[in-house]
């Protein structure tokens, strides 16, 4: 009987020792907490974010690196004081293992010192602001979109070799939005028409529509993401200078806002990393799974680049057998950019951006939904101009 009692007491041991624990000693959740926009006009952008990491997590099973997830959705408001908040909670209260977001840069301003401080680490799957890319790099900060200038920079080249010759060009005023105007200006090196800054979520643009028909402007590049957008482009067509001055942009003509745009945006152009028509076999997948799980709405970029960000964090847990504990360890198997993306090419730069390809897309009709197609490739493999500025290796 004693012998007997011994050998359990040892078999328990041996099996705590060895990792073959009971569910009491099962691994502990992995927490990812999620900080975007679920508020107002531009609500649309941040729940394609979290339809997209959610499809992530869904389809590998509820885990990520073999560890179940707990996914924790804060939704900022627009608001960079109420994203601090949520932020600050996320790390120290819920003690996430990874932040992911936020769709608008400057949201990303806000929280970058508070999460990355922590220890925590951030991944952007959209903002991607210069200064981040630059000087200001961080070995917490990992972005699966791009850098913001690099889209309008596609619509500057092609404004550039398609011989425009007076471009009206206009964005938001705040950093994403000066951002924009700077990567097209980077590759247009013609007369502009004007450049104008309007204020984040303003959804009227009669004067603004005023001034492109009176400058002479034979183009018009913007960037008005999400409900912005949505109005304008109705109320160009509405104006009637689209039978009069091209239309270029990003993240203005897309997967977001073509429900409510329809047949407004047609043959519109954009610049773009990525369209749902890309033809590699894990974006047909992807894109099918989608419209599957949300009622048949078609992913825009917000949704594949959070879908690229969950499969990171899957492959850099699998490279450090599903511990988070070790910051270089992790830090080292994310820098390696251990998922094949749906996009194909990718790989992270010295300042954990991606280097990628980056397309010229135009509005057509799918049936009776809209949706962006390639046109043709603009860059491969470009590395962002402000990688040169960060001194991590």
């Amino acid at each position: 009987m004693i012998n007997k009692l011994l050998m359990s007491v040892a078999v328990a041991a041996i099996m705590v020792a060895s990792g073959a624990q009971g569910p009491a000693f099962a691994q502990e959740k992995l927490k990812i907490g999620v900080v975007t926009t679920l508020s107002g006009p531009a609500a649309v952008l941040g729940q394609q974010l979290r339809n997209g990491l959610q499809l992530a997590i869904k389809e590998n099973g509820g885990k990520l690196g073999g560890r179940e997830v707990e996914l924790i959705v804060q939704d900022d408001e627009l608001k960079p004081d109420v994203a601090v908040s949520k932020a600050k909670a996320l790390v120290d209260r819920d003690k996430v293992d990874f932040v992911v977001g936020p769709i608008f840069s400057n949201i990303l301003v806000a929280i970058m010192k508070p999460v990355t401080e922590s220890g925590t680490i951030l991944i952007s799957p959209n903002a991607g602001t210069s200064n981040f890319a630059g000087k200001d790099c961080n070995p917490n900060f990992f972005v699966t979109s791009y850098q913001n200038d690099q889209n309008h920079e596609v619509m500057g080249k092609y404004a550039q070799d398609a011989g425009i010759k007076k471009p009206f060009i206009m964005a938001p005023n705040y950093p994403a939005g000066k951002d924009s105007l700077a990567g097209f200006k980077r590759f247009y090196k013609g007369e502009l028409a004007d450049e104008v800054y309007v204020p984040l979520n303003q959804l009227d643009y009669s004067a603004e529509l005023s001034k492109i028909a009176a400058s002479g402007a034979d183009a018009v590049f913007v960037f008005l993401p999400g409900g912005m957008g949505v109005n304008f482009v109705k109320q160009f067509r509405q104006a009637g200078l689209a039978d009069k001055v091209k239309f270029l942009s990003a993240f203005t003509v897309d997967e977001s806002t073509l429900p409510a745009q329809k047949e407004a945006a047609l043959g519109f152009f954009g610049g773009a990393n990525w369209a749902p028509d890309l033809n590699t076999p894990q974006n047909k997948k992807f894109v099918a799974a989608y419209e599957k799980e949300y009622g048949g709405a078609i992913p825009a970029s917000y949704a594949f680049q959070s879908y690229d960000a969950g499969l990171l964090i899957d492959g850099a847990l699998k490279a450090t057998g599903g511990k988070t504990d070790n910051k270089d360890a992790l830090r080292a198997a994310m820098k390696k950019a251990p998922f094949t993306s749906l996009r194909g090419n990718f790989k992270f730069g010295n300042n954990n951006y991606p280097i990628q390809d980056f397309y010229q897309v135009k509005v057509v009709q799918v049936g009776d939904k809209f949706a962006t197609s390639i046109d043709k490739k603009v860059f491969t493999d470009y590395q962002d101009p402000h990688a040169k500025d960060c001194a991590m290796k």
